[in-house]
């Protein structure tokens, strides 16, 4: 009986991917991009330039400073808003989602260091990390921008091919 009864629910499942993995990414992207909007547009809005943080600390272990003393807290809070609307609507989502993954692991390591995240709240910075893990690997599905444009090159060049013949 439970056999039936988890078929049934793959079945639900399988028919549903699409539309799950779109509401994934969009609402996963709107969470991330109001880290953003808070780091530019909030109570404590972030300078491009002299403040925040222009010394990237990693642990004890590493210490470099930005160049020009551009604020860390700025280009992070730019990639969480900017980025997060471009995988919101799905473009360029491959490329965004790595750099998506590389601002949650410089997050990580500069702010939320720690074997357990729980003990310094690294843990949506290690969620959103391995959720952009995911979306680079996958894409952003067939709901979204870079879909569409797929598409669209494919039946121009299928255009190109029938003139060409």
């Amino acid at each position: 009986m439970i056999y039936k009864i988890n078929n049934l629910f793959g079945r639900f499942g399988e028919k549903s991917q699409d539309a799950s993995w779109t509401l994934f990414r969009v609402l996963v992207s709107a969470m991330y991009m109001t880290h953003g909007y808070g780091k530019l547009f909030g109570e404590n809005p972030q300078p491009f330039m002299g403040g925040g943080i222009t010394t990237v600390n990693i642990g004890d272990v590493i210490s470099f400073p930005m160049p020009f003393e551009v604020n860390a807290l700025f280009l992070a809070g730019s990639i969480e808003l900017f980025g997060g609307l471009l995988i919101l609507v799905g473009l360029w989502a491959h490329l965004i989602a790595f750099v998506a993954m590389l601002n949650m692991l410089m997050a990580y390591l500069i702010a939320h260091i720690a074997w357990f995240p729980t003990l310094n709240n690294g843990e949506l910075a290690a969620m959103y990390f391995l959720t952009y893990l995911i979306l680079f690997t996958f894409g952003p599905g067939p709901v979204s921008a870079d879909y569409w444009l797929a598409e669209r090159r494919r039946e121009k060049h299928k255009e190109k091919m029938k003139q060409n013949s």
